[in-house]
């Protein structure tokens, strides 16, 4: 009898270890998650102004081709970034995002599909645009102002 509950405890202390070590485990995943999300979009928006300043170049010295196939890209990651802000992110990983992204998320996800819009318009009148700089302002940099201006930390 003694041996049946010594096996008994040990069997419990195992369960008891791998049930610990499961929830931890599920946890620094989570942990890994949301600074991988975090990281994933501020890389996005790096790419997109990187990208922008290309778009701006390219027009500039009017080679709308490529210009074009950038702003299309554009418009894809704008897209994209509406999924990468939940409700789980709001904070650490040096997220420059600010809490009113989710207290105004129908607001932040508008602004997204009109930036992702926009691009599409741009890629659109570019070539045909008397003013190119004040097109690019229009259409590129002044989504890149509101959502900066509203949703992001000050630098």
């Amino acid at each position: 009898m003694h041996s049946l509950i010594k096996h008994i405890a040990k069997n419990i202390g195992i369960s008891l270890f791998l049930i610990t070590s499961i929830f931890i485990s599920s946890s620094v995943n989570a942990e890994q998650s949301i600074e991988e999300i975090i990281k994933n979009r501020k890389a996005l928006f790096k790419k997109n102004y990187n990208t922008a300043k290309k778009v701006q170049s390219l027009s500039s010295n009017e080679d709308f081709d490529e210009a074009k196939k950038l702003m299309l890209e554009m418009s894809e990651n704008y897209k994209s970034l509406k999924k990468m802000f939940p409700e789980n992110t709001k904070e650490g990983f040096k997220t420059e995002a600010i809490p009113l992204i989710w207290q105004e998320k129908d607001e932040f996800n508008l602004l997204m599909e009109k930036s992702s819009s926009n691009m599409i318009e741009l890629a659109s009148v570019i070539e045909n645009a008397e003013n190119i700089k004040g097109t690019l302002g229009k259409l590129m940099w002044g989504n890149c102002k509101a959502c900066h201006s509203k949703y992001r930390k000050e630098h």
